[in-house]
């Protein structure tokens, strides 16, 4: 099976910019409310969760945004492997 490697670097290039910002805040957001049940005060920090879902203030994303983030998230992961796993670099290293 012949794989252009400059098709899925083009996908993952162009897919990276619009993928950073969700994954960064579903993230910080996650992470912060885990911080916030640890230290017994989850109802003061509820707004993370709220954020965490997709739920931006009257933009409600919260059916769509998981599902968005999962399949962005899956397409990165799936291109940069196979860009890795085929990479001259590993190929040689195969040969030996």
């Amino acid at each position: 099976m012949n794989i252009n490697l400059a098709r899925f670097r083009q996908l993952h290039r162009m897919l990276v910019p619009f993928m950073v910002l969700p994954l960064l805040l579903t993230l910080i957001t996650g992470l912060g409310f885990q911080f916030a049940i640890v230290g017994d005060r989850p109802g003061d920090f509820y707004w993370l969760l709220t954020l965490h879902r997709g739920k931006f203030g009257p933009v409600d994303l919260s059916l769509i945004y998981p599902v968005l983030n999962a399949l962005g998230l899956l397409t990165l992961v799936i291109t940069g492997f196979i860009m890795w796993w085929r990479s001259p670099s590993r190929r040689g290293k195969r040969a030996e």
